[in-house]
């Protein structure tokens, strides 16, 4: 039976580092129990947000384990780690990682399934070959930038979603016609649509997705929630806090994920802000004078709709 994915709010996790440039699982653990603080229905670990193209293959499977254990049933974890080009080290990855409890679904990166821009066949081909050779396990699909987005067809989810075997799409197009045609295609079976776009994750979500699974999910968690409960018993005011959301997530175009993690220490959850994928000394007065800014607002915000 296929793993069913709670609906909701659902970060793309940070991994906080040590002084010494090695995951702080400490700071693991008081994320995860923040993101359960603010509402969040499920964690996907190991993915972009996490750095994942910069750990090695114990790391991911570390921080994934840390997760789970951080998380203790909780609320769902799935998790990804599909970094590697060739095919034996990307089997070694999904069976590595579905070994440790706690992960109900393994995300494949979508560029890894077609890396040369081969096509849909190819793209088709690598896939199967993937659900045949783990008949046990269930999977979603990350349509990840890095290192170039390649989004998935319509083709592709009418033929796989009816088979119960894909779960879960981290959606990345950023168009809200396209979400809704997916919706469409998937409607009926197990495969839930989560929206990674700020700007276009609520009106998804009025048309039958799952929720959002984006980055600032990491910093303002608790507003998403307010608007995923209250899209029918208070449309207006959740299309508003949707619209300030927009706007709050051009923060992203900063210093990520550095930025985010000076957010973590000003909302109490003690962190560093170095990060492997960018250059934190880039974090400079304005940069975070801009989170701080933030802030300001997200609080005015909670206060208005009654959460502080």
């Amino acid at each position: 039976m296929a793993f069913s994915i709670a609906p909701g709010v659902w970060p793309v996790m940070i991994t906080p580092w040590t002084d010494d440039n090695k995951p702080d699982y400490k700071a693991i653990e008081g994320l995860c129990n923040w993101y359960i603080e603010k509402g969040c229905t499920g964690i996907f670990a190991v993915c972009q947000s996490s750095e994942m193209a910069f750990l090695s293959e114990q790391e991911k499977l570390d921080i994934a384990k840390a997760v789970t254990e951080a998380v203790g049933g909780r609320i769902q974890v799935v998790a990804s780690g599909h970094t590697a080009d060739d095919k034996p080290t990307q089997f070694r990855e999904i069976e590595n990682m579905m070994k440790i409890p706690g992960i109900g679904a393994y995300v494949l990166v979508s560029n890894r399934l077609d890396q040369k821009h081969e096509g849909e066949e190819v793209f088709l081909k690598n896939a199967q070959e993937i659900f045949d050779r783990f008949p046990e396990i269930d999977f979603g699909i990350y349509e990840c930038p890095m290192p170039w987005k390649r989004l998935v067809s319509l083709d592709f989810l009418k033929a796989v979603a009816p088979k119960g075997r894909m779960v879960f799409l981290k959606d990345t197009c950023c168009d809200y016609e396209l979400i809704r045609e997916r919706l469409k295609a998937v409607e009926g079976t197990p495969l839930k649509i989560f929206n990674a776009n700020a700007q276009s994750w609520f009106d998804s979500y009025c048309h039958g997705s799952a929720g959002y699974n984006g980055v600032m999910a990491n910093l303002h968690p608790d507003l998403y929630k307010w608007c995923f409960d209250h899209k029918d018993s208070d449309p207006e005011k959740a299309r508003l806090v949707a619209d300030f959301l927009t706007a709050a997530a051009m923060i992203e175009m900063r210093v990520w994920p550095c930025n985010g993690k000076y957010h973590h220490q000003l909302a109490g959850v003690p962190m560093s802000v170095f990060a492997r994928s960018n250059d934190c000394a880039k974090l400079d007065k304005n940069a975070k004078g801009e989170v701080e800014s933030l802030i300001h607002l997200e609080n005015y915000v909670r206060r208005q709709l009654g959460l502080i």
